[in-house]
C-alpha cells in the first residue's frame, strides 16, 4: 500500500468512526475535491500532508477541529424542497391521513427527519401542515430535524436560503408564501419555523426523544452504510417509530433483504411500517 493509499485510507476510518459512513472505492474519486478548501486553508497539496497535519500531538495547534472540519467537508448534504415528489406527495395524500385517524383522540403528531442535511425537508413537512392550517387546527404538530453535521443543523435553524436553493423544489407561489426576502437570503417566515426544531444527532445513537415518533423519514442516508452499519442504524429506526407508525425511506433504499425490522406497507412505495404490528394486523384479517 503507498502512502497515499493509506492515507486515504485513514480518512475514510475516520470518517466511518465519526458517522457510520462507509466510504466506498466508488467515492473515493471526489475525496481530493471535497477536501481542497482545507487543502488551501492549511496551505498544503494533498491527503499525505493533511494526515501528518491530523497526526499532530494533541492540544497542539492541529487540533481535534481539523479533524471535525475533515467529517464535515466529506458529508455528502445533497438536498433540496420536497425531494422526489412523486413520493413526497404520498405524505398529505395517503400518510398523514391515516396518521390523523390513528391519532385523532390525542390531536398530536410527532415527525423525526433523520439526517435532515441544511433543513429543506423539514420545513416541507411543515409547509404541508401550513398549507392545511384548518384541516389541523388544535392539533399540536412537532417536527424534528437532525443530523450528524453541526454546520448543516446550523444552516436548518438559521432557516435562510440562497435564491439558488430555495428554487429547488418551490413553486414561485410557495416561495412568496412561505418565506421572506432578506438582505441574507429568502428567509423561512414563523408560520413554518415554528412547528419545526433542530439538533445533532447520529442515528447510530439512541433517538433523541423520551417518545417514538408517528413518522420517521430517513431518506438517503443509509445508501452510504455497510450492510452491518445498516442493520444497526434499522435497530435504532425500529425504536424510534411508534408501533403503528411509519418509516419513509430514499426512492433507491428498502428493508427488504436488510432488516426484518420493517416491512413494506402495501401499494406504498418507500413507506415501510414495524414487521410486529403488520404480522399481529395479517393474523387478524
Amino acid at each position: 500500500m503507498d502512502v497515499s493509499e493509506a492515507s486515504h485510507q485513514i480518512i475514510a476510518d475516520l470518517l466511518e468512526s465519526r458517522t457510520g459512513q462507509h466510504l466506498t472505492e466508488s467515492r473515493r474519486w471526489r475525496v481530493n475535491s471535497a477536501l481542497a478548501g482545507i487543502f488551501r486553508q492549511h496551505g498544503i497539496n494533498n491527503v499525505d500532508q493533511l494526515v501528518c497535519l491530523l497526526a499532530a500531538p494533541p492540544g497542539g495547534p492541529e487540533s481535534t477541529d481539523l479533524s471535525q472540519d475533515v467529517v464535515e467537508a466529506l458529508l455528502n448534504n445533497e438536498t433540496y424542497f420536497f425531494r422526489d415528489k412523486p413520493t413526497f406527495d404520498q405524505l398529505p395524500g395517503e400518510i398523514l391521513p391515516e396518521l390523523a385517524e390513528r391519532r385523532r383522540d390525542v390531536r398530536r403528531l410527532s415527525i423525526w427527519s433523520a439526517g435532515c442535511s441544511t433543513g429543506q425537508e423539514v420545513y416541507s413537512l411543515a409547509m404541508l401542515f401550513a398549507e392545511q392550517a384548518e384541516r389541523w387546527h388544535g392539533w399540536t404538530i412537532d417536527i424534528l430535524g437532525t443530523d450528524v453535521s453541526h454546520r448543516a443543523v446550523n444552516a436548518a435553524r438559521s432557516g435562510t436560503y440562497s435564491q439558488f436553493e430555495v428554487q429547488r423544489g418551490l413553486g414561485v407561489a410557495q416561495m412568496l408564501r412561505h418565506f421572506d426576502e432578506t438582505p441574507r437570503g429568502w428567509q423561512v417566515r414563523d408560520d413554518v419555523r415554528c412547528q419545526v426544531r433542530f439538533a445533532q444527532h447520529n442515528i447510530l445513537r439512541p433517538y433523541p426523544a423520551r417518545v417514538p415518533f408517528d413518522l420517521v423519514l430517513c431518506r438517503n442516508v443509509l445508501l452510504y452504510f455497510d450492510r452491518s452499519t445498516r442493520t444497526e442504524a434499522f435497530s435504532r429506526l425500529s425504536q424510534a417509530v411508534m408501533s403503528d407508525g411509519f418509516l419513509m425511506l430514499g426512492a433507491g433504499e428498502t428493508v427488504v433483504g436488510q432488516t426484518d425490522r420493517f416491512v413494506p406497507t402495501s401499494r406504498r412505495a418507500s413507506f415501510f411500517e414495524p414487521a410486529d404490528v403488520s404480522a399481529a394486523l395479517r393474523k387478524i384479517a
